[in-house]
């Protein structure tokens, strides 16, 4: 795949739009299989509640994946990411329930770099509270 974006058409301040991203205890589950990471602190609540979470979390790795999608979804290439990094702040808290969380994503164009490449600023948001702290992603565009 190829970027869809053109590298010439987008400028410092090109807003990527917000999306919202549902989770339930099912995406735990399937991304739990597929990372192997089956920590009970993902799929139990009396765990979780254990070690004073305030019940089942997301993996904090499908919370970057599923930021993440904001950014492939806009250039159409997963590929044109070339770095992505932030750090954890908050749990995303997952009921449940057959509503579960959402993961409220927006992004910004920070800076233009050479060889085609944006700077990406991500906000990403579950329950009104920042649960990344300062995620960037660098990704060539076309």
């Amino acid at each position: 795949m190829t970027a869809a974006i053109r590298y010439d058409e987008v400028e410092t301040g090109t807003e990527l739009g917000e999306r919202t991203f549902p989770v339930r205890r099912v995406d735990l589950v399937r991304y739990a299989g597929a990372s192997g990471d089956f920590n009970p602190i993902h799929w139990n609540d009396r765990t979780a509640k254990a070690v004073g979470l305030p019940g089942v979390i997301a993996h904090g790795m499908f919370t970057m994946a599923e930021a993440a999608r904001l950014v492939t979804d806009w250039v159409g290439d997963p590929g044109a990411i070339v770095e992505y990094g932030t750090r954890f702040s908050n749990p995303v808290v997952v009921p449940d329930d057959d509503e579960g969380a959402e993961i409220t994503v927006s992004g910004t164009v920070k800076e233009k770099r050479g060889d085609n490449q944006v700077v990406v600023a991500l906000t990403v948001r579950s329950g009104g509270t920042r649960v990344l702290a300062r995620p960037t992603v660098v990704v060539r565009l076309a």
